[in-house]
Parts: C-alpha cells; structure tokens; sequence
C-alpha cells in the first residue's frame, strides 16, 4: 500500500513540477503576480457590486420603501436624523421642535411617476438629537461653499435654540425636468 501511495504522490509531484516548468517557461513572475492580484481584488470587490435583493427592479423595490427607512425616495440628499423616528412627520418636526428657519435643497426622482421633486430639507430644533434612523446620503451634494446645497451643516444655527434634534423632508415642488 505504501508504494502505491509513494508512487501516486511521485506522478502528482511530477504534473505539478510539469506544469509550474511549463509555465515559468512561459510567463514572466510580474505577469502572474499581476494575475493573482487581480484575481485577489476581483474576489475582494465581488461582494461590494450591487445587484438586486429583492427580485424585482430598483423602481419599485425604492417605491415601497416607507418614510421611516433611509432609501425613503425623498431622503435622496438627506443627512440626519429622520422626524417620521422621531416623534414628527416626513413633512413637520414633532412636538417641542421648531423648524430651521434656514434649509438645504435637493431634487429627488420619485419612482412611483419617475418625475424629480424639489424638496426642502429642514432642521427640527430645539430639543436635544433624537438619536434615531441615521441617514447620510450625499446625492448630488455640493462642496461647503454652496451653502444652500450642503447638507453637513447644523441648520439650527439661525434659531434661538440651535441644538439640532432631526430632519424633515418637504416636496416643494417640481425640478426642473419633471414635467
């Protein structure tokens, strides 16, 4: 039994030692290293490409999202706190909050009719952070000094009592290519 074993390692030893002559002969150490790298990077990043969950399309997976979860069509350029968590509506601060008496735009498409939306983005303050459904998107943001497109500022800051406490997203109107 042993020679048998001994001899069947020595052929698998030979094809190895065949093939890895066979490609040496052939390729150069950068060309393979490359390859592998390649291969090890494509295997990295596979699990990162998007693809759909759900089995239908992105329209209507997006449709069906409700105003309490981040991919809620209207929180497209959204970064904070949502009210609808938070004791208010998608369009009005809960109780004890006032609304930012300043505001950052955004257009987002709603799937439901495929049109764009104005929709002003506001600060409920007043009161302390809600410190519920966290939501950080950056659609079509705009650099910090394009103060009226940029979400990562405290809007409160315009109010008597600028603690921030959450967000509400108010259509107020059409974009420009809805229509």
């Amino acid at each position: 039994m042993a020679r048998i074993t001994d001899r069947l390692f020595g052929l698998i030893d030979g094809y190895a030692e065949n093939g890895a002559r066979y490609m040496a002969q052939r390729t150069g150490r950068r060309s393979v290293l490359s390859l592998i790298g390649k291969a090890a990077i494509g295997g990295a990043l596979l699990p990162i490409l998007p693809f759909d969950r759900a089995g239908g399309g992105t329209a209507r997976a997006q449709a069906e999202k409700t105003d309490v979860e981040c991919e809620y069509w209207r929180y497209c350029a959204l970064d904070g706190f949502l009210c609808t968590c938070c004791g208010g509506s998608v369009n009005q601060c809960p109780p004890n909050a006032a609304v930012s008496k300043v505001t950052w735009v955004g257009t987002c498409q709603n799937p439901a009719d495929s049109k764009e939306y104005l929709i002003s983005y506001n600060d409920c303050c007043g009161v302390s952070s809600c410190g519920r459904c966290l939501c950080n998107f950056n659609l079509r943001e705009r650099p910090g000094y394009r103060m009226g497109v940029h979400n990562d500022i405290n809007w409160c800051m315009a109010n008597e009592a600028s603690n921030y406490h959450c967000t509400v997203a108010a259509v107020v109107g059409l974009g420009s290519s809805g229509g």
